[in-house]
């Protein structure tokens, strides 16, 4: 095996794949990246058995062949080369690297212990661009379930839902039981045209790396504007630029959340995001440690949030806004419903409540709209 690539690419390259390699200690191949340097390409592998990431490298190959390094070594090496050539030639049970005054010898494990990289045969294909899934992701993942305790919440829902004007949304969904996030965006052309739902279960790491791979990058400049998700048996496949992820999805049914949804409420109140994003941070202070609980007060004449602890005292604040419906209280994990303010893109947000024993609704304000494509709920805490 012979080849030769700039360091940028061959750094970026290692970036991308990298971060899935770990210790183990029944297969310390897993700890290593996959060079595989084909006849028009190079090719950098790594797996977790879980999750699989590929990414091909633009350099020369003069000599095709394969090997595996270890992966944070060899990366962590490339990053601190200069910008120049990099030229790896593969010597015995090891790899030559030389790059201006800069020369090592890493030595690895033969490609032939690597694991099989599964392919994967899609049954359907979506295409959706890259900044709505980026978007998308980073307003709901925070609210995945931290264990797997409970598998299906472990991960992100990407539900696949047809329109009755022939397009298609994608709804990414994540709950832990205390709260839940849902955002939806829409589905590019040239995907499968389909006339049921198609859902899955992607576990919570997949979509962090997705994102991850996705900042690396969001700045170069032929970058694809979206990115092709396809799904199979039990796998799922994202592919932008040039790299592919492989993931297992998780099995069983994703929670009908959408039971929780009230389907009418008894009080709307709207507000400035930023200043009731400040207020409930200032009120915080004074919860319960362990409780994180903070009130929040709607009538006409007054909207207020408070706190009281017998230990540090107690704190109150009054903002302005406007309340539509009847008077309502509601207490809440301050946490949670920070988590819910902060991810909605216009300036003011709009609450929506039943009463105090039911789930407390964030949603965006869009001028004289409510909008419906990002939704968080957060349960009240019960007194």
């Amino acid at each position: 095996m012979r080849f030769s690539c700039t360091q940028e690419n061959l750094n970026m390259g290692l970036n991308a794949v990298s971060h899935v390699a770990g210790k183990n200690v029944n297969l310390p191949i897993l700890g290593n990246v996959l060079i595989k340097a084909e006849e028009k390409s190079l090719r950098l592998v790594s797996t977790n058995l879980e999750i699989a990431i590929m990414c091909i490298v633009r350099g020369k190959v003069e000599e095709v062949g394969e090997f595996t390094v270890p992966s944070k070594l060899f990366s962590d090496y490339v990053s601190l080369l200069p910008k120049e050539r990099v030229d790896a030639s593969q010597e015995g049970n090891a790899v030559s690297l030389a790059c201006g005054a800069f020369q090592t010898k890493l030595h690895g494990i033969p490609a032939s212990e690597f694991p099989l990289i599964p392919t994967i045969e899609a049954k359907d294909r979506f295409s959706v661009g890259v900044e709505d899934v980026r978007k998308a992701i980073g307003q709901v993942l925070y609210a995945v379930a931290p264990n797997e305790s409970r598998p299906e919440i472990s991960g992100v829902l990407f539900k696949f839902a047809p329109k009755s004007d022939g397009t298609t949304t994608l709804t990414l969904a994540a709950t832990d039981s205390y709260r839940l996030a849902e955002r939806s965006i829409k589905v590019g052309a040239g995907s499968t045209a389909i006339k049921e739902p198609v859902s899955i279960i992607v576990p919570s790491r997949t979509v962090a790396e997705l994102v991850r791979i996705l900042g690396i990058f969001k700045d170069a400049p032929d970058a694809p504007k979206d990115i092709s998700i396809q799904i199979g048996d039990n796998q799922v496949l994202f592919a932008h630029e040039n790299v592919e992820i492989i993931s297992r999805t998780i099995e069983g049914k994703y929670p009908d959340y959408r039971s929780l949804v009230p389907d009418k409420h008894e009080t709307e109140v709207t507000l400035d995001r930023n200043e009731l994003a400040r207020a409930v941070r200032t009120t915080s202070l004074f919860s319960k440690s362990g409780l994180n609980d903070i009130q929040l007060k709607f009538a006409a004449a007054n909207i207020s949030l408070s706190a009281v602890n017998s230990q540090t005292g107690e704190n109150a604040v009054t903002l302005d806004g406007k309340v539509t419906g009847k008077d309502n209280a509601v207490t809440v994990n301050f946490k949670y419903f920070l988590d819910g303010v902060n991810n909605v893109e216009t300036s003011d947000v709009v609450i929506q409540m039943v009463d105090a024993t039911s789930p407390c609704i964030i949603r965006s304000k869009h001028g004289d709209k409510v909008g419906d494509e990002y939704l968080y709920l957060v349960m009240p805490i019960r007194q």
